[in-house]
């Protein structure tokens, strides 16, 4: 049809391609894989359970509880609230790497920006930037990614 505009017409899926997909299924998964190299399986889990349960009681932040590693399934209200807070809650974590965090703060970046409703030329730049701080740390976490 003459006026439609296929570009126009195209969404990003913000729960299945940028939460679930590049945030839990991919990131998340890595960075917790990581962890478990650097501190043993169990005791990873604890760890995140321990910095995500330590989090300050302040409006808009959830509290997920202390098993937070056990849940087997999310809302995106909850994929979102994790965003949030992850960089914070498990930078003392990744002390001595700050190369991963570097990399998770690109993806936290990217995930946040792509989920704009509309963008500008600034927006699309910060993007941009976003991609290219994943490109150049994301080999850190490739050993991870089939575990």
């Amino acid at each position: 049809h003459a006026d439609c505009n296929i570009y126009a017409s195209m969404n990003v899926d913000r729960l299945h391609q940028l939460l679930k997909g590049v945030f839990k299924d991919h990131t998340w998964e890595w960075m917790v894989d990581f962890l478990k190299n650097i501190y043993g399986a169990e005791k990873a889990l604890e760890l995140i359970d321990e910095r995500f349960f330590a989090l300050p009681h302040f409006s808009d932040i959830r509290q997920f509880g202390d098993k937070l590693t056990q849940v087997k399934q999310w809302t995106s209200s909850e994929y979102k609230d994790m965003l949030k807070v992850w960089l914070a809650a498990l930078a003392p974590l990744l002390k001595g790497h700050p190369n991963h965090l570097k990399c998770l703060k690109s993806v936290t970046d990217f995930i946040l920006i792509a989920g704009y409703h509309s963008h500008t030329e600034t927006t699309l730049r910060y993007l941009q930037d976003a991609l290219h701080g994943i490109s150049r740390n994301i080999h850190l976490f490739l050993p991870y990614r089939y575990n």
